[in-house]
């Protein structure tokens, strides 16, 4: 029985569906219509027409509403929405946080190709190339510091290498040397009040 009344349920869906998108059409079909016909006419013809005063003379406090029916063409709206941005100090006040009012271009060399050293299916594998074979020049020197007997200066230079190389082990406590002391720890008490 659930079947069929989920059967008649979506067919009942379907059948409004198209009436709804019948009624659409027809309603675009009319909208597309009156565009044409606006389209052979001067601004001035279509602001009469449709009973709406110049965009251009609106000023603060003015109903702007009326300019963002379907009726008026886009390009009259826009007109009326930048007269309404500039009419109002609130509304034409630019805060700065509008991340679109950045141009991301300054500074660039321009839009042509960016070099890089990536390669499709090998990564950056060129500039890993290079960094190891510079970690490798940089390692180089070091090996012939140490093998050569240094006296003065170099042989800071030499010893604070050493050092660098040299694992870090971990100092050991003595027993002339003060224990560290243990880490506090919260300690509670509990009173017992069912007696």
């Amino acid at each position: 029985m659930s079947g069929v009344l989920s059967s008649w349920s979506r067919r009942r869906a379907a059948v409004a569906a198209e009436a709804a998108a019948e009624e659409q059409a027809a309603l675009d079909a009319l909208v597309q219509k009156d565009a044409a016909a606006l389209e052979e006419k001067s601004d001035a013809e279509i602001l009469q027409d449709l009973n709406l005063p110049d965009p251009m003379t609106l000023v603060q406090g003015d109903d702007f509403k009326a300019f963002m029916s379907k009726e008026v063409p886009a390009h009259l709206r826009k007109i009326a929405l930048r007269k309404l941005w500039t009419s109002n100090p609130v509304l034409a006040c630019v805060d700065g946080l509008n991340d679109y009012d950045d141009d991301y271009l300054t500074g660039s060399t321009g839009q042509g190709a960016i070099k890089t050293t990536y390669q499709v299916g090998k990564g950056m594998l060129a500039h890993l190339i290079e960094v190891e074979r510079k970690k490798n020049e940089m390692h180089a020197p070091e090996a012939e510091i140490e093998e050569q007997d240094v006296v003065g200066d170099d042989a800071e230079v030499e010893v604070e290498v050493l050092e660098a190389e040299a694992p870090y082990i971990q100092p050991t406590a003595h027993d002339d040397e003060p224990a560290s002391p243990a880490p506090r720890r919260m300690q509670f008490q509990f009173e017992d009040r069912t007696a």
